[in-house]
C-alpha cells in the first residue's frame, strides 16, 4: 500500500514459499517475503523498512510522524503490535508450528491488544487522528489477519470502531487496488 502510495516504480515478483527462486534468496538469504530489490542493488526485506523507504520517497498523504512525540508513540505502537500481538497472533493462527501452545489463550491476549486500539479508534476514525498514518498502514495487515482468522469471532467482540476502520481500510480503493492476483515468477520469464 505504501509503495502504491508513494507512487514509485516497482515490479512485483510473485513467488511461492514452498518453491523458493533461487534470485530470491540470493537477494535475501533470510528466505521470507515481502523483499526489495533496489535499483543500486540494495535489499530491504524487511515489510515495515519497505514501507518507510517507500514514504521518504513520496509521502503525498503525510502518513509518516513529523515531530519527535509523535514519532515515539507511532513507533511504539509498531513495536507492540510486531512484538507482542503477533507474537500471540501466530500461536493462534499456526498452533501446530510450536509446541505446547493453546491457541485459545492466545487468542485471549491478542484481544487485550486489540482493546488498546479499539479505544484510540474510539476516539479518533483512524489510530492517531482523523486522517490515516504509518501506524494505521502498519497494524492494519495484521488486525486483517486476525479477524480472518475467526470472522464471526471477531464480528462479536466489542470492538464497533476497529471493525469498522477495518472495513473501511478492507474496502478503499487502495487496498482493493493492490489486492490483485499475479502469475507466479519464473526467473527465466523476467523483463529484459
Amino acid at each position: 500500500m505504501a509503495l502504491a502510495v508513494a507512487k514509485v516504480n516497482y515490479e512485483i515478483r510473485e513467488i511461492e514459499l514452498k518453491n523458493k527462486p533461487l534470485a530470491m534468496l540470493q537477494a535475501s538469504p533470510k528466505g521470507t517475503v515481502p523483499v526489495l530489490v533496489l535499483a543500486d542493488g540494495r535489499v530491504i526485506d524487511e515489510s515495515l523498512d519497505i514501507v518507510r523507504w517507500a514514504l521518504e520517497q513520496n509521502d503525498p498523504e503525510r502518513w509518516l510522524p513529523h515531530d519527535e512525540v509523535t514519532a515515539k508513540t507511532t513507533n511504539d505502537l509498531i513495536a507492540t503490535n510486531d512484538g507482542s500481538f503477533k507474537f500471540h497472533l501466530d500461536r493462534m493462527k499456526y498452533a501446530n508450528r510450536y509446541d505446547n501452545v493453546e491457541p485459545s489463550e492466545h487468542r485471549s491476549e491478542a484481544v487485550k491488544l486489540l482493546a488498546s486500539l479499539e479505544a484510540r479508534l474510539s476516539a479518533h476514525a483512524y489510530l492517531f487522528s482523523a486522517a490515516p498514518t504509518l501506524a494505521d498502514i502498519a497494524i492494519f495487515p495484521f488486525v486483517r489477519q486476525f479477524a480472518h482468522a475467526d470472522v464471526e469471532s471477531f464480528g462479536a467482540l466489542p470492538f464497533p470502531c476497529l471493525q469498522a476502520w477495518l472495513k473501511q481500510w478492507e474496502a478503499s480503493t487502495l487496498f482493493q487496488s493492490i489486492m490483485t492476483k499475479h502469475t507466479i515468477w519464473q526467473p527465466d520469464h523476467a523483463k529484459a
